[in-house]
């Protein structure tokens, strides 16, 4: 009795899906007349992605130092 709500759900869930995604919905994006508001939204967003490399890059090189001076020792005990 459940499996069969479920794939009664599932089914419609299917069709509902299938209904929105009409070629009238399907239209080209235009950026001809967007708005300042969206280029300074599309900036703003490009920098904060760019400043999320700065500690990536930090966290990148200290794990390659971390990484190198543990090898060097173990290099140097064996000698």
């Amino acid at each position: 009795m459940l499996s069969e709500k479920k794939h009664r759900l599932a089914g419609l869930v299917v069709g509902l899906t299938t209904l929105m995604a009409t070629p009238a919905f399907a239209r080209s994006i235009s950026l001809k007349d967007t708005g300042v508001a969206f280029w300074i939204f599309i900036i703003i967003g490009a920098i904060i992605v760019l400043l999320q490399l700065i500690p990536a890059i930090i966290l990148f090189l200290s794990f390659v130092g971390t990484m190198t001076n543990l090898s060097e020792r173990r290099r140097l005990q064996k000698k």
